[in-house]
């Protein structure tokens, strides 16, 4: 099943890089053949953390946005889409002028959205408002990122949150990755792997032993979770 998939939640700072890191990664270490693309023009961190494989969009111009939905159906790959904050205005605008979600099933594509959330009532006003764009016929996956908040009950007991499941969307857990570790491996510029596994500073900046230990942990949780959505 080839799918493209629109990592977005609208908010920043709710964590949706993040989560597009851990997609590539994830797609990398289960074999899955991929292409990315990252949204965010002057802070995107697919292109810094996995420049082998992704490359920049931009969301505003048709023409370049195209290549998303061109590269799924010509190269038969999954697509991975890091969406910038803010930029809901003109995917939704491209995908609804473009018929891309009928154009998806023609081809055998799946179109995948991903809500990444924090716990504040936000996150649940920008999910009841994508549903209402693309109603029912996209794939839903809806994110309690734990790294940006503890208590979701709100969006548990929403309206949004059943609305959503009425549409079959799925709801999982980004699991929280301990803050100092995340904030060193953005600071040496390591991908997900070279943060679990590089232990020579030969091949680039390391981090130490309990530190790989706890993102090794971390991304056996974050796989867990996507495998029961993605399958493995």
């Amino acid at each position: 099943m080839i799918r493209i998939h629109f990592v977005g939640g609208e908010k920043g700072g709710v964590g949706k890089s993040v989560l597009a890191r851990v997609l590539a990664q994830y797609h990398i270490d289960r074999n899955k053949p991929f292409t990315a693309f990252d949204g965010d023009l002057s802070h995107g961190a697919l292109i810094r953390y996995y420049g082998d494989y992704a490359k920049a969009v931009d969301i505003s111009n048709f023409e370049s946005v195209d290549q998303i939905a061109e590269v799924a159906a010509e190269q038969g790959c999954d697509v991975i889409v890091d969406l910038a904050a803010q930029s809901a205005r003109n995917i939704d605008r491209w995908m609804q002028e473009s018929g891309l979600v009928e154009l998806a099933e023609e081809i055998g594509v799946v179109v995948t959205l991903w809500h990444v959330m924090d716990d504040g009532t936000d996150s649940i006003r920008l999910l009841d408002k994508m549903l209402d764009t693309y109603g029912a016929d996209p794939d839903y996956i809806l994110v309690r990122n734990r790294g940006r908040g503890n208590d979701f009950s709100l969006f548990d007991k929403s309206a949004a949150k059943t609305k959503a499941e009425s549409f079959g969307a799925t709801s999982i857990d980004l699991p929280q990755l301990h803050a100092g570790s995340m904030r060193k491996i953005d600071r040496v510029g390591a991908s997900l792997w070279s943060a679990a596994n590089n232990k020579d500073e030969a091949l680039g900046p390391t981090l130490g032993l309990l530190e790989r230990q706890r993102v090794k942990v971390w991304l056996n949780k974050a796989y867990a979770e996507l495998d029961r959505v993605l399958g493995k």
